[in-house]
């Protein structure tokens, strides 16, 4: 089951930030179709936010297909946003973690390492651009 954490230094809108934490899970396999999300009155409670905050996220999930309200009983995943590339993540993810151990070691604060690998995946995304490389 996710879990809802907020930014509020954030300038995305709190219910867009919910809808990108479920995307994003459901892009790495930690949602699948079926699945069914936290109840909107417990995420209101967790996040302190308003109910209608988690129910305007939850609408713009169904908008877009990815979620299905069925009533008196929850929000469920309808469908995945995992590629091709799933099974290669776990592996992915395993080097990832050493690196954020070595980058912590380093002194690297979170907005550091964020704007560290922002800056290279555009870069690189850039060269690969010129390059012809796939992305």
């Amino acid at each position: 089951m996710i879990e809802f954490v907020l930014d509020g230094r954030s300038k995305v809108n709190t219910y867009m930030q919910l809808v990108q934490q479920v995307k994003q899970a459901l892009r790495v396999g930690l949602l699948e179709p079926g699945d069914q999300l936290p109840k909107v009155r417990d995420v209101a409670l967790a996040l302190a936010i308003n109910p209608n905050t988690v129910l305007k996220a939850y609408r713009e999930l169904e908008i877009e297909g990815l979620a299905e309200g069925r009533p008196g009983v929850g929000t469920f995943v309808k469908r995945s946003l995992a590629g091709a590339s799933l099974p290669n993540q776990a592996k992915l993810r395993e080097d990832l973690v050493v690196w954020l151990h070595q980058a912590q070691a380093a002194g690297l604060t979170p907005e550091d390492i964020t704007a560290l690998m922002e800056t290279t995946m555009r870069a690189t995304l850039a060269e690969n651009a010129v390059s012809g490389r796939p992305p």
